[in-house]
């Protein structure tokens, strides 16, 4: 036995919610600006836009509702769709 974790190094972990590291997935739902600006394709403008409808709106109940979110399209959204959670 090498000692590592049993789960070191196996790829299909698929459905297991990220528990940090690069490949963390952003929670919309908690994230700050500067954690949401981080994110391909948001500046400050539309990470304020994600908090303020969160703040107006509650919490999103999916990640395609960031589409009622300013500043978010089609495109943005699918840019952002696996790097987000809620």
């Amino acid at each position: 036995m090498t000692g590592g974790d049993p789960g070191d190094g196996d790829p299909t972990t698929a459905g297991e919610p990220a528990t940090g590291g690069p490949e963390a997935l952003v929670d919309v739902n908690t994230a700050t600006a500067a954690e949401l600006e981080e994110l391909p394709g948001v500046g400050p403008a539309t990470a304020a836009a994600i908090i303020d409808h969160r703040e107006q709106q509650g919490p999103f109940r999916s990640v395609d509702d960031l589409l009622d979110v300013r500043g978010i399209g089609d495109a943005k959204l699918a840019a952002l769709r696996d790097l987000v959670r809620v």
